[in-house]
């Protein structure tokens, strides 16, 4: 390889650049899941509806979704955010609203028993013990988004996303290559460390959450 060595900085620069893209629309998308998912845990009907309507979003595929915000978005990161964020949502509302309707009763009501408000029971006793669930939509979430950020380069946002379509486009295997091999790097990095994160979430919640 002889492009590689020439230009490590173009290469770190445009992982920074998917890096901004991955984190950005996944936080995103956390919040808005956190909110909804914890709403509709115990909504069994809402919750369906939602994991629904989530979930024909995701099947969108990626360059028409793109197309569909550019309109209103323009080009650039905002409408790759924002559909990456879109694709994140129907995991994670999912896994969040699963884990809290895996949270024993008996653990509710006992919490409720103890007088702890809505908000306090949420914080300091179904967060907790829904993490493991949480963790594991985000990453499920995060090696999608990886994946999926690559086309964004399509709408001139950024990311690993060029230097692969530069090879395509110029048919230089090298830089294919190597945007290829950091976007995988980079997704099974992600895949490693949040299912590690995971596992010791599992282990310290004793098995009663599974």
């Amino acid at each position: 390889m002889k492009w590689v060595p020439k230009h490590l900085d173009r290469l770190f620069e445009a992982l920074l650049e998917h890096l901004y893209l991955v984190f950005s629309s996944v936080g995103i998308a956390l919040v808005i899941s956190l909110i909804v998912g914890i709403w509709a845990a115990r909504r069994p009907r809402s919750f369906a509806a939602i994991v629904i309507f989530t979930g024909i979003l995701f099947a969108v595929p990626s360059l028409a979704l793109f197309a569909l915000l550019i309109p209103i978005m323009g080009i650039g990161a905002a409408p790759a955010i924002t559909g990456l964020a879109a694709y994140s949502l129907m995991i994670l509302i999912r896994n969040i609203g699963m884990g809290f309707q895996a949270i024993p009763r008996d653990i509710l009501e006992a919490a409720d028993g103890m007088g702890y408000g809505t908000a306090r029971r949420i914080w300091e006793v179904e967060l907790p013990l829904a993490m493991p669930y949480i963790v594991g939509g985000l990453r499920i979430a995060m090696v999608t988004v990886i994946g999926i950020a690559t086309v964004a380069a399509y709408i001139n946002a950024g990311g690993l996303g060029v230097i692969i379509f530069e090879g395509i486009d110029q048919r230089f295997p090298e830089k294919i290559i190597a945007g290829g091999l950091l976007t995988s790097f980079l997704a099974l990095f992600a895949d490693y460390c949040f299912a590690s994160f995971e596992k010791l979430l599992r282990r310290r919640s004793g098995g009663k959450v599974t």
